[in-house]
C-alpha cells in the first residue's frame, strides 16, 4: 500500500504542476478527486502497516495532501470555487 500511494502522490504532483499552466486549471477538478483517492489508499496503509514500514505510506499520504490543498488553492484564485 505504501509503495502504491507514494507512486500516486508523484503522478498527483506532476499533474498538479500541470495544471498550474494557464489554460490548463481545470485539470484541478479531476485532480482532486485523484488526489484524495490517493490519500484513502495511503491513510490505509498507514492503518495496516508495521510501525517499521511506514515511511512509504506517510510521504504518500503528505504528497496527495499537498497536491489537494495547492489544486484547491489554485482554483480559488481562478475563480473556480467560492
Amino acid at each position: 500500500m505504501g509503495l502504491i500511494s507514494l507512486l500516486w502522490g508523484i503522478v498527483a504532483m506532476v499533474w498538479m504542476v500541470l495544471a498550474l499552466i494557464p489554460l490548463l486549471g481545470w485539470g484541478n477538478w479531476f485532480l482532486i478527486p485523484f488526489a484524495a483517492v490517493g490519500a484513502i489508499i495511503a491513510a490505509i496503509g498507514v492503518l495496516f502497516t508495521s510501525a517499521g514500514n511506514r515511511g512509504r505510506a506517510k510521504t504518500g499520504l503528505v504528497l496527495n495532501g499537498i497536491v489537494i490543498v495547492v489544486a484547491i488553492g489554485r482554483l480559488m484564485l481562478g475563480g473556480g470555487v467560492f
